[in-house]
């Protein structure tokens, strides 16, 4: 693999959670596989004061602590971690930060690339770059500068706009990278090639064969200590106007001229420019919106939404969506997309399920189990595809079979978590699997119906912690005589559906 080349790489909310937790562990098991340039600067910016050695030894305790390390290897990526305390607003101290760059082009031998990334508040979206932009860090004519920006990439479809107009008077579009997760998941990247590369899908993957899709993206967890961020975004933010929306994207888009970044990502805004846009009708009948309350789940009493930490008491922000929707296209016309994202679900899982039109035999299609492929991205990442064989026996009636692959048992292969494909992809100039402005906009503009929608009140279940929703999500498919998969976190079907 042709490794990046040399960079520094500048971490703005450097003593931040997401910093700790995924950022410095990605980069360190990049560099243990070998992967990252072969000389290269990691600064930590943010406003509390630490010295490079105590902000090495803070990090490297955090990697010991949470992490399977080597001592050596260890030891040699801490030489390369750096700290500069910066008030990340005033554009004036950021002479301190360009004077540092100088000195990692001696010492790192940089050649003047950087990559920079913020993990802050979306508040310093917009500021960060401009002061950047003050001091020449945006100038690619001394290295490559790329700026790395965390979702949520905006509030509302106005504020969206506003910000990338923002970014971009600082920045120019191939330098932006808009960074979701998911995207970098491998089995995300695989719907492609799945789709693409097999002969036997692709002719199928369309509304002569496909009957509906469902894509879930379950947590079961609840808000924990992110109250207070939560209860001004809610799931529809949170979750499905970036994850879900993506995720469709992939499962509906038509096939690149080429594998690179353009061809591809001009194919993901055809088909989020094809969503069918919400009437008021659909905003009545096909959006469930809900929030969990308290509950008892396997002995242990969890609370609800309003109970947690840093929510208001009185709190309509939605933890579960769950919406009917249709691509407007030759190829998905007429087929629905029931998607649904929630906290305080039986599990952890995200899955994409196509469900195949029956067979159209009056005699073997009457009673034939239903196909189903199932597409696991987590966890248990794999592939299950169910169909009808003949039940042993005297007579022809079937009973259904299932074929599954997981991911785990490629032990040869070394498969990198989203961050560290994201960020080595990044240090590449590779954008494949990075948002594009027209991209978030389309999103945005499919979504802002439901936001201005979820503003009135009465419009919010009740769902109890532990439960797969509102029963009114049920409902969305229980009319179109449909219903929920209800998965297990393992994905092959046994007797036994351990949560």
């Amino acid at each position: 693999m042709v490794k990046p080349e040399n960079n520094a790489i500048v971490i703005f909310g450097a003593s931040g959670d997401l910093t700790h937790r995924k950022l410095i562990p990605a980069f360190y098991h990049l560099y243990a596989n070998g992967l990252l340039p072969e000389d290269f600067a990691i600064l930590g910016v943010s406003r509390t004061v630490y010295s490079d050695q105590e902000f090495r030894d803070k990090l490297r305790s955090a990697l010991e602590e949470n992490e399977k390390t080597d001592a050596a290897i260890l030891t040699e990526f801490c030489e390369h971690l750096y700290y500069q305390a910066l008030n990340t607003s005033d554009a004036d101290q950021y002479t301190v930060l360009k004077q540092r760059l100088d000195i990692f082009k001696d010492t790192h031998h940089t050649q003047g690339n950087a990559v920079f990334y913020l993990a802050t508040p979306p508040s310093l979206y917009g500021v960060i770059p401009e002061c950047l932009a003050a001091h020449g860090l945006n100038d690619e004519a001394d290295g490559w500068k790329n700026l790395i920006v965390e979702k949520p990439f905006g509030y509302d479809l106005e504020s969206a706009i506003s910000l990338d107009k923002q970014i971009h008077a600082c920045f120019q579009e191939h330098q932006i990278y808009r960074i979701d997760h998911y995207l970098g998941k491998e089995t995300v990247q695989n719907l492609l090639v799945f789709r693409f590369a097999n002969g036997m899908f692709e002719p199928l993957w369309n509304r002569n064969f496909i009957d509906y899709v469902e894509i879930t993206a379950s947590e079961a967890l609840g808000v924990e200590d992110r109250g207070g961020y939560y209860d001004g975004a809610g799931a529809v933010r949170d979750m499905f106007q970036n994850h879900l929306l993506q995720v469709l994207a992939m499962v509906g888009m038509e096939s690149p001229a080429a594998i690179n970044a353009d061809s591809i990502r001009d194919e993901v805004v055809k088909v989020m420019q094809s969503f069918k846009p919400l009437s008021e009708d659909d905003l009545t009948n096909h959006l469930v919106l809900g929030q969990y309350t308290e509950s008892d789940v396997r002995g242990k009493h969890l609370p609800g939404y309003r109970q947690e930490h840093g929510v208001d008491d009185e709190s309509r922000t939605e933890t579960y969506v769950g919406m009917k929707m249709f691509i407007e296209n030759w190829r998905w016309n007429g087929v629905p997309f029931y998607v649904r994202t929630g906290k305080r679900l039986p599990t952890r899982v995200t899955e994409v399920v196509i469900h195949f039109k029956k067979t159209p035999h009056p005699v073997f299609g009457a009673n034939a189990p239903e196909n189903k492929l199932i597409i696991r991205i987590q966890p248990d990442e794999g592939i299950l595809m169910s169909f009808g064989l003949k039940k042993p026996g005297a007579g022809f009636e079937s009973q259904e079979v299932s074929m599954d692959f997981h991911y785990d048992k490629l032990e040869s292969m070394n498969m990198l978590t989203a961050y560290e494909r994201l960020l080595l992809d990044c240090m590449k100039q590779d954008a494949t699997l990075f948002a594009r402005t027209d991209a978030v906009r389309a999103c945005w503009k499919f979504v802002q119906p439901i936001l201005d929608y979820k503003e009135q009140p009465e419009h919010l279940f009740g769902y109890a912690a532990g439960t797969w929703g509102p029963k009114e999500a049920d409902e969305l498919l229980m009319n179109d005589s449909r219903q929920w998969r209800f998965p297990c976190k393992n994905l092959a079907n046994t007797d036994y559906c351990e949560l």
